[in-house]
């Protein structure tokens, strides 16, 4: 059993942005006029005051990356962001986040773990909107992906070099990080963006590139073996410059018996 996408194991079933319509708007009323431009069926309304944004987070080549959108249409026309958008009446907030990653982004079948909302009085420009964040780790070359809806383009983008995002998508992106930060090093989730065979010095590289600080080699490689996760598969890399090395996989099965026994994973 491999660590699947997300930020837990599972292994999960199954593009929209700030933009529909409202009924009628005074002419002050500009942002919303903006933002709501109608993005469905008039029978099946949207929430006026609730919307979704979704983290995404990959590694590629040490750099932790986030997945973003670029905007089409509104007020944020040609600006980027986190995919995300509105939800409607008659839909769960995990499926609308499931909706609206697939439909800006091609996304599919990655496990979306609730971050918190984000509910700044000024954080959407002329109204008042609370947000829920999503967010999950892949492996890039795993997912595909292509822009969709209202969005004009899709891209993965080093997070320390983003640059500025709308709304308060940086502080969601900053919290996100944070979060991933602490979760990597009380549980496996990193090992989802490994091959299924891996090297020590790949796995060290994996938690220096999202924790951002160089590890003690020694130490890290103690700790992780006296984990007991890691089994040996008697292989050594093949067509490498440098001399080979040992090959592991990470032992899924064992990690949840020794965690239903009371195992903390811990780096």
């Amino acid at each position: 059993m491999r660590y699947t996408a997300g930020f837990k194991y599972h292994k999960y079933r199954r593009k929209h942005l700030h933009t529909r319509q409202v009924p009628s708007a005074k002419p002050t009323d500009n942002y919303r006029i903006a933002m709501k431009q109608e993005s469905s069926s008039p029978s099946r309304p949207m929430l006026d005051a609730i919307s979704i944004d979704c983290v995404i987070f990959s590694l590629n080549k040490g750099q932790l990356e986030v997945l973003l959108v670029k905007h089409a249409e509104g007020i944020s026309k040609g600006n980027w962001g986190l995919p995300g958008g509105w939800i409607y009446r008659d839909e769960s907030i995990d499926d609308a986040a499931y909706r609206l990653l697939k439909d800006l982004s091609g996304l599919e079948n990655v496990y979306l773990e609730q971050l918190r909302a984000f509910g700044d009085v000024k954080r959407f420009p002329g109204e008042r909107v609370v947000t829920v964040a999503y967010c999950a780790l892949i492996r890039a070359e795993d997912y595909p992906v292509v822009a969709g809806f209202t969005a004009s383009d899709v891209k993965w983008q080093a997070v320390a070099e983003r640059g500025s995002l709308i709304y308060d998508h940086d502080a969601i992106v900053d919290f996100g990080v944070d979060y991933l930060k602490a979760k990597i090093k009380r549980a496996p989730i990193g090992f989802n963006l490994l091959s299924e065979k891996f090297t020590l010095l790949q796995l060290q590289e994996l938690y220096e590139g999202i924790l951002g600080i160089k590890l003690d080699k020694p130490n890290f490689r103690r700790k992780m073996m006296k984990m007991n996760l890691l089994v040996d598969c008697n292989e050594k890399q093949t067509g490498v410059p440098h001399r080979a090395a040992q090959l592991y996989r990470f032992d899924a099965e064992v990690y949840q018996r020794l965690t239903k026994d009371g195992f903390v994973f811990e780096v």
